[in-house]
């Protein structure tokens, strides 16, 4: 057994974040599977008493709640309780600002090993100011420093890690899990958002201005100018992360129009039938890591277009068994964005063959099993790697004491 800390998250459960729902879905099958795993977690987005989730342990520490600050001084909280109080074996950055920190277990304990999730290049995201742009760059740096082994979710994040900082990064992508086939509450969850079966375009993300949904609003705008769409609507599920302004302003972008629909955090039940019922998931965003957002609407069996960012395409290409596995335009591009739109919902048949063909895609390539067996895989090649320092060291020893 190995005892395991996650850090940097907001923590579990939480409603939205690609982050959450990675270190969600590999922490629970990590103490499914017999090891001691813990997940830091924040207030608000996690009540302070939540001690355990399935069989994960939660423990809630403070931190400064302002958009710079709240991760970096709960991380370094984080890691005096794990190594001080918890004595882990492993502690598990994720994202690149918390990798700020990866150098300091190393100070703190000889027997803590470090590991880092590199999840999205986040210095590109437009919210962060110049300074915080070039501190998150240095966790990326750090983390593949100072980190025992770092982990990119996508190749052109490890690519990256390699060519600026000549750290071998560990491809591991995130993943997601085939959906069950029926919903008895479709009809239900459909109606309180006034929508009808494939009738929709549908966006999962955080209302953050790098994720482009104002490149999307344009787009349908300018489509349903043409009586043909007129029965389509645009769903937008998600909330702000410290991103009010941005929020506002798609909401101007919007006024008065009841064919673009707020849906605000959905989960669950809600979530899944917002996914099953769509007639095409659409992802404009300028910046990303590997999006547990498209592969979730994937495993739905719907077609996906995204902005040609090389992290979208790394999705959608598939490989050579499979050819493309989704359609993309080219990014910030509205125009080119609004054709190919309107080429999809003039082609249902084409939609519906490349979204089946996209499921069985992450059915094999990005399932969270074979996921979690890779980063169990990383924990027990450190351990084995430390070990064999302990043993080197004895055998060093016992050869001085006889000398």
């Amino acid at each position: 057994m190995i005892k395991i800390a996650f850090i940097g998250q907001k923590g579990i459960p939480v409603s939205q974040g690609g982050v959450e729902t990675h270190v969600e879905e590999l922490s629970v099958r990590l103490a499914k599977i017999g090891h001691d795993v813990i997940v830091y977690t924040r207030t608000p987005w996690v009540p302070k008493e939540y001690k355990k989730y399935e069989q994960v342990h939660l423990i809630s520490l403070p931190s400064l709640k302002t958009k710079n600050l709240d991760a970096i001084t709960h991380s370094f909280l984080a890691v005096f309780h794990a190594i001080f109080k918890e004595k882990v074996d492993i502690i598990h950055f994720q994202g690149v600002g918390p990798s700020l920190l990866s150098w300091l277990p190393k100070i703190l304990s000889r027997k803590t090993k470090v590991v880092a999730t590199v999840h999205s290049a986040d210095w590109e995201h437009q919210k962060w100011s110049f300074f915080a742009k070039n501190m998150l760059k240095l966790g990326a740096r750090f983390a593949c420093l100072f980190a025992d082994d770092a982990i990119a979710v996508s190749r052109s994040l490890q690519n990256f890690c390699l060519a600026n900082y000549r750290g071998a990064a560990t491809y591991i992508p995130n993943g997601v899990s085939i959906p069950e086939k029926n919903n008895a509450q479709s009809e239900k969850i459909l109606k309180a958002f006034n929508l009808e079966k494939n009738k929709y375009l549908l966006v999962v993300s955080r209302l953050v201005k790098h994720k482009g949904i104002h490149y999307l609003i344009e787009a349908f705008k300018d489509i349903k100018s043409n009586k043909k769409f007129a029965a389509y609507k645009l769903v937008i599920v998600g909330s702000t992360a410290f991103t009010e302004d941005y929020q506002k302003f798609l909401l101007t972008l919007t006024r008065g129009r009841s064919d673009i629909v707020f849906t605000g955090v959905q989960t669950g039940a809600n979530l899944d039938v917002l996914f099953r019922h769509s007639y095409l998931y659409v992802q404009p965003s300028e910046s990303e890591g590997l999006s547990i957002a498209i592969l979730e609407a994937m495993s739905y069996g719907k077609s996906i277009l995204v902005s040609n960012i090389p992290e979208n395409f790394e999705l959608i290409s598939g490989n050579t068994e499979t050819g493309a596995v989704g359609f993309d335009f080219e990014n910030k591009n509205v125009i080119d964005l609004t054709k190919k739109i309107i080429h999809l919902l003039n082609e249902p048949r084409l939609v519906h063959q490349v979204g089946l063909k996209a499921k069985n895609y992450v059915r094999l390539y990005y399932n969270w099993e074979e996921i979690t067996y890779r980063t169990e895989k990383i924990y027990r090649n450190i351990i084995k790697i430390k070990d064999k320092l302990k043993q080197a060291k004895s055998r060093l020893l016992v050869i001085e004491q006889k000398a």
